[in-house]
């Protein structure tokens, strides 16, 4: 979640993104925007197909971890991992910038995804089993990557960004001491490549299309996220619409998961086991990317949308807080 002011700012007006749509082939007057979350999204046609153009601030995405993202992405391709596949501008380049009073944006353009979005509410048992196998299939080869160059940020950068959010805010102690708990938790995670490597880290239903004619396989986007850490977070996060619910049902979908994730990769009783606390370092980090977009400072004028966003990421960052309180020794013997 970027900064709610950059939002503001940025959805004011098509004028960037008109801009930096310029460095591609284009239909014109397709250019519409489809999102604004981590990153600005709009999607656009040629030749009247589609394409996605995404961007962001400097400050806020550099350029050497979106060259380490697109190095991973066509590595997985190149390996015959469906994901959505980074496009060349008009002058041969995956990325191009494009410097503003306002700052530096940096844009990359990707094609469509072939498939359907499923719905958590009537996903089956078998779409639940192929989802776990191909976040597996992803680890496998996360396992053997090695970037050229750039490498992407691990689990210790995040840990500096949560204390630096935290540290801007002292009425959050009890984030503080959370962040204390789980960091020294994981120093004492094995780090082999079984169990630790590049991850996509937002494997859930939105960023990811299903095609049942093709074996019923799953084409992947959004790897802005992609970090160094441990794989089962990548299965915690995929499953955290189904974690909560008690429902036998629920417990059914996610252990067709787990199956189909154990087809391609090895997942020991003992690490399913640590999920809780896996799970508890990624309420963290998220409630302090919610800290970090919520600290927007002074707007002037705010769009209909404004209030009702702010006051659901103010009732989810209550509800993480909250959260925080909860016996850690309580949540190891899950």
């Amino acid at each position: 979640m970027m900064n709610l002011g950059t939002m503001v700012r940025g959805v004011a007006s098509d004028a960037v993104a008109q801009s930096l749509v310029q460095f591609w082939e284009y239909d014109e007057g397709t250019l519409e925007l489809w999102r604004a979350s981590s990153n600005f999204v709009y999607a656009f046609e040629r030749n009247q197909v589609q394409y996605f153009l995404r961007f962001s601030f400097e400050q806020d995405k550099s350029i050497e971890q979106i060259k380490a993202e697109l190095e991973f992405m066509q590595y997985l391709q190149f390996n015959g991992f469906p994901s959505v596949t980074p496009i060349q501008s008009i002058s041969g380049e995956l990325i191009e910038t494009l410097k503003t009073p306002e700052g530096t944006f940096i844009a990359v353009v990707f094609s469509a995804a072939n498939g359907i979005n499923l719905d958590a509410d009537t996903i089956t048992v078998k779409q639940m089993e192929e989802w776990g196998r191909s976040l597996a299939s992803l680890h496998f080869l996360s396992k053997t990557f090695e970037p050229v160059s750039e490498r992407r940020k691990s689990w210790l950068d995040t840990v500096q960004f949560m204390e630096s959010v935290f540290k801007k805010h002292p009425g959050e102690q009890i984030a503080l001491q959370e962040l204390s708990r789980v960091t020294n938790w994981l120093q004492l995670l094995p780090t082999n490549n079984d169990v630790f490597g590049l991850i996509h880290y937002d494997f859930q239903l939105d960023n990811i299309f299903f095609e049942e004619d093709k074996d019923h396989s799953f084409n992947i986007i959004d790897f802005d996220d992609a970090i160094y850490h441990w794989y089962a977070l990548d299965i915690v996060t995929a499953l955290d619409d189904f974690i909560d619910d008690d429902n036998p049902h629920s417990k059914l979908l996610i252990q067709s998961f787990l199956n189909g994730y154990r087809s391609k990769m090895g997942l020991e009783n003992d690490v399913v086991a640590q999920f809780p606390q896996f799970r508890r370092y990624a309420n963290l980090y998220k409630f302090s990317k919610i800290l970090k977009s919520l600290d927007y400072g002074e707007i002037n004028e705010t769009p209909s949308w404004f209030v009702g966003l702010r006051g659901k990421l103010v009732r989810v960052a209550d509800e993480l807080r909250q959260s925080f309180q909860k016996p850690w020794q309580k949540d190891n013997n899950k």
